[in-house]
């Protein structure tokens, strides 16, 4: 893990103490005196992201870094990486072959075809305006559940109130970013509807139960 600030000349004290900030971060602490031989496919892999993480660099490549995992480790290991963006946000490349990866990590996707990129968007957007034939059969197996944005399905709500009466007491609020299975889950959940909120939490749109069966019905094939 410490490797590259060794062999950037940095000093002991504060080569260890960032080194040991990072694999806790990873969840490896009490493993740092282990030989790779002694760790499990996922810790290795987690330490190569927390010597990544050591150099502080503006920006991580990561070339398939989680294909080679079964998928409970892999889920993991995203897990990891989207807790740690949360907090860092840092610029990170991400390369994968694995469409479902692609949506569950990234914030931006670009899709290749022969060495030469095709489309370039949100993985709401790929997913529900594909470029051409191509994109589209890439695409297809990817549910819109995991995609649709709330503020891509919410109406304002002087709109909402106009088609459905006033807002109940009992109404969710959550993030304009929340994608729709989550919405779903908390709609059912509480049998109410949903307040959409913007960064600042400001009440920006609301969303019936009717319209998020609709959004559901849509993303079917077929």
């Amino acid at each position: 893990v410490s490797l590259g600030l060794e062999l950037q000349g940095k000093k002991e004290e504060e080569i260890r103490n960032s080194a040991m900030k990072w694999i806790e971060k990873v969840g490896l602490n009490g493993y740092e005196d282990r030989y790779p031989q002694h760790l499990s496919g996922g810790m290795q892999q987690r330490v190569g992201l927390a010597r990544a993480l050591t150099n502080d660099t503006d920006i991580l490549l990561m070339d398939e870094a989680f294909s080679a995992l079964d998928p409970l480790i892999r889920k993991d290991m995203q897990d990891i990486l989207l807790e740690l963006q949360d907090e860092l946000h840092k610029t990170v490349v991400f390369i994968t072959h694995d469409l479902d990866e692609a949506v569950r990590v990234g914030h931006r996707i670009a899709i290749m075809r022969d060495g030469q990129v095709i489309q370039i968007g949100t993985p709401e957007e790929i997913v529900i305006n594909p470029k051409d034939k191509y994109v589209e059969e890439f695409v297809k197996g990817i549910s819109r559940l995991k995609v649709v944005e709330a503020k891509t399905i919410m109406m304002p709500i002087d709109q909402y109130q106009k088609n459905y009466g006033e807002l109940s007491n009992n109404a969710i609020k959550v993030s304009e970013n929340e994608i729709l299975s989550k919405l779903i889950e908390y709609s059912v959940k509480n049998d109410a509807p949903i307040i959409v909120q913007d960064k600042n939490l400001n009440d920006i749109g609301a969303i019936s139960q009717k319209d998020l069966l609709k959004a559901a019905v849509e993303g079917q094939d077929d």
